[in-house]
């Protein structure tokens, strides 16, 4: 047995075809979990299976889910206990980059995708996971780990970003209040505030951001994918159960220049 085996424990990662989810689900499954992908695309969601296969002892699922619509969730979840038959892991990291406006210029259409995607959308995951893990509590098998992708604009400023910004502060605020609220089943959660990581996201914004970022950040690069590995592991397994309702910056130093 290795010191972060995570062979029998099964994990969910939305928005886990692409980009941070995928580098955190390969960790995952490298480390023996069972690995479900609730994900919009299905032709990224048959790649990611074909790769997470590969990687590790455990099953994978793939499932077609958009999490701003509950009955995706909730059949997603169906489908992951009828396969996987437990859910001990949710990495709630599905999210989009937001409208991309000026405040002046919000729209009440493009705010509010924004939050149902990015809020919503991880709240009502973790009412259909923490359904399952607090039954499994009363039956005597308490415990569970809920992790949520927030970001490092959550606490700090970017031009016109306001809806994404919100709907991640949002998001960790729904973590503290999870961690104290499910802390009598055992069940941890934390917020991960991603910085500035190479994705299809970023790929779309100006260079000049990335410019301006690499200059800002104090290690003077974009995250490393191969690290959120060992990252996803460490807190999806035992040696990080007495860790709840942090909100961690992830960002080589971007939140202290």
């Amino acid at each position: 047995m290795t010191l972060f085996d995570l062979t029998g424990r099964t994990a969910i990662v939305t928005g886990g075809n692409g980009g941070l989810g995928l580098a955190m689900a390969r960790g995952l499954a490298k480390a023996g979990a069972n690995v479900a992908i609730w994900a919009r695309n299905a032709d990224k969601n048959a790649a990611a299976f074909e790769e997470l296969v590969t990687l590790g002892p455990g099953n994978v699922l793939t499932q077609v889910c958009d999490v701003s619509d509950e009955a995706e969730i909730a059949e997603a979840m169906r489908m992951t206990l009828d396969v996987l038959g437990r859910v001990d892991i949710c990495f709630a990291n599905a999210g989009i980059s937001g409208a991309g406006t000026a405040i002046p210029d919000i729209t009440a259409e493009g705010w509010d995708h924004t939050m149902a995607v990015n809020t919503r959308g991880a709240a009502l995951v973790y009412k259909h996971v923490t359904r399952h893990m607090i039954a499994r509590a009363k039956d005597g098998e308490p415990g569970g780990k809920l992790i949520a992708t927030s970001s490092g604009q959550s606490i700090m400023g970017v031009n016109r970003s306001s809806d994404y910004a919100a709907s991640k502060a949002a998001l960790n605020g729904l973590t503290r209040a999870a961690a104290f609220e499910l802390a009598r089943y055992q069940i941890t959660a934390n917020a991960l505030l991603f910085g500035f990581y190479e994705t299809d996201i970023t790929a779309k914004a100006d260079p000049k951001f990335a410019e301006w970022m690499s200059r800002r950040i104090p290690l003077r690069r974009p995250g490393d994918h191969a690290g959120l590995e060992g990252l996803a592991v460490f807190f999806a397994s035992p040696h990080s159960d007495y860790i709840t309702g942090q909100c961690l910056p992830v960002d080589g130093g971007l939140c202290i220049s």
